[in-house]
């Protein structure tokens, strides 16, 4: 029986509409699936710790629970810390907030003297501003109170995930054809040990530019030092955009906090070392080098999830691209996707290319190889 061929133009009509549909679908059903997909990382970061426990003949039950209370404690001694960070900043508030209006005083005198515009001018200029960013400011705030009134249901998603781990998996196996079985289960055991080393390495990679920063900035005598270095590592998962506010913000604490502009220059120029020791060593040693996605994706999709998620979309953006392209790398069609993503520049755009030299295992590829 032939196959009827539709024109070119019906054909793109419906794959953008359906484009369309998926999109709006996800912005409609933001506040269930951003905490599915925190679960869903958070659930294949246990993984290993689940099967390590159930080898050594733990039941499945208890080996979910008792890795769930390990990452529980973690977390909450990572949010105790960090609280009492901020506790420690919002008594100083009242301080930095006449430091930082005496330090706008001078610049609005400044620009008027430099550039001529009228200290009211200057005001009613930022108000303007202000006002225009109300309802990205507003739908941010939304979003982030509508993730923690659901949060709770993290714990349930990530139990349930664990446990019907192998259902989900024979799922897949049967969505496929039986003479395509060998090759599904190729797929997922290389994606699913891709995923691990790659979410292990990044964490691995944040506590390595934390202690960085941290030690910076105490050296540099920045106040607040530690919480400045923390948030400076979780904004570091943010490709680009999140580097340029990890230096921002330490800056603006000493342009406040001191005099003169040394202690600044010292930032900048820190920052800029820890930047070359990550890029240049910590995330091809440590992080999966099979997972590097490239500049130009890697700020489009952050854009893009900061404008359909909010916060949270910025910071799920990155780890679900690189399981796409861990996913077009194994799929023999889908290949080009996967190096299309990628941060390797082929040396010639037709014919033969170089290929790249095999990598040596990573330190988070070594982790996960040695938990199977």
């Amino acid at each position: 029986m032939q196959m009827k061929q539709y024109p070119f133009y019906f054909k793109a009509t419906i794959i953008l509409f359906g484009f369309v549909l998926f999109v709006y679908s996800l912005a409609v059903l933001r506040d269930i699936l951003v905490p599915f997909c925190f679960a869903l990382i958070i659930a294949i970061l246990l993984n290993p710790l689940v099967n390590k426990l159930q080898q050594r003949g733990v039941r499945k039950i208890f080996a979910i629970i008792f890795s769930m209370l390990i990452a529980l404690l973690v977390f909450g001694g990572i949010m105790y810390f960090i609280s009492s960070q901020v506790i420690g900043l919002t008594e100083n508030f009242p301080v930095l907030k006449a430091k930082f209006y005496e330090l706008l005083n001078q610049l609005q005198k400044w620009v008027r003297s430099n550039f001529g515009i009228s200290i009211s001018k200057q005001v009613d200029l930022i108000n303007e501003a202000l006002n225009s960013s109300k309802a990205l400011v507003g739908q941010t705030v939304g979003t982030a109170f509508a993730t923690l009134m659901i949060v709770f249901v993290l714990p349930v998603y990530v139990f349930l995930l664990l446990f019907y781990k192998t259902l989900l998996l024979n799922f897949l196996y049967e969505s496929f054809a039986e003479k395509n079985s060998t090759q599904v289960a190729d797929i997922l055991k290389q994606t699913k040990s891709a995923i691990q080393s790659y979410m292990i390495g990044l964490l691995i990679e944040a506590l390595i530019v934390a202690a960085m920063n941290s030690t910076a900035l105490l050296i540099l005598g920045v106040k607040y030092a530690i919480l400045l270095g923390v948030i400076g590592a979780l904004l570091n998962m943010l490709p680009y955009i999140g580097r340029i506010i990890a230096i921002a913000l330490p800056v603006l604490m000493a342009t406040v906090t001191k005099n003169g502009y040394s202690t600044q220059l010292g930032i900048i120029i820190a920052y800029i070392i820890i930047q070359l020791i990550d890029n240049n060593f910590l995330i091809p040693k440590i992080v999966s080098s099979k997972v590097q996605i490239n500049a130009l994706v890697s700020i489009i999709i952050v854009l893009l999830g900061g404008a359909l998620w909010g916060v949270p979309g910025m910071f799920l953006s990155i780890p679900f691209i690189a399981i796409i392209k861990i996913i077009c790398d194994r799929v023999e069609g889908m290949k080009p996707l996967g190096k299309l993503l990628g941060d390797e520049i082929p040396t010639k755009h037709k014919g033969l290319v170089w290929g790249p030299r095999k990598a040596k295992a990573s330190l988070s590829e070594t982790i996960v190889n040695d938990t199977k």
